[in-house]
C-alpha cells in the first residue's frame, strides 16, 4: 500500500484533521502510556497533516523525555495524534490509526514496538 489521504477526529468530534498515511507501516507500542491506550500508530512528516479544526480543544501530555507531545482532545478526552522531532530534526506527526474515518483497526497488521525498553 502506499500513503493515502485520510480523515480523522477524536470522538466527540471537537478535533479534526487530515493526514496522508500509510497504513502498511503502523506500530504499536508497549510502553506505559501506548500499552494504557491500545494505539495504532501511524507515523507522518508534519507537513503531511493538518489540524482542521480544534486547536482549542487539545491538552498537551509529556512524560518520560519530553519530547514527544501528546495531544488529546480536553472535552471527550482521545489522543488522535501527538507531535515530535526525529533525532535528525525531522518534524512528525504520529496518528493514531484508530481515529481514522473508514479505516478498520482490526484489519491493520501494526509492527510491535518494545518501548519498555527505551
Amino acid at each position: 500500500m502506499v500513503a493515502k489521504a485520510y480523515s480523522g477526529s477524536c470522538q466527540c468530534g471537537a478535533v479534526r484533521y487530515e493526514a496522508t498515511v500509510d497504513l502498511d507501516e503502523t506500530v504499536s507500542c508497549n510502553c506505559s502510556r501506548c500499552g494504557r491506550l491500545g494505539s495504532i500508530l501511524a507515523f507522518t512528516p508534519e507537513d503531511r497533516f493538518e489540524l482542521m479544526s480544534g486547536e482549542g480543544e487539545l491538552t498537551e501530555y509529556l512524560f518520560n523525555r519530553n519530547t514527544i507531545h501528546h495531544l488529546f482532545c480536553k472535552v471527550c478526552g482521545i489522543q488522535s495524534f501527538a507531535r515530535a522531532t526525529t533525532p535528525d530534526g525531522r518534524k512528525m506527526v504520529a496518528v493514531n490509526a484508530r481515529t481514522l474515518e473508514g479505516v478498520d483497526p482490526d484489519a491493520l497488521d501494526p509492527k510491535k514496538v518494545d518501548g519498555k525498553s527505551f
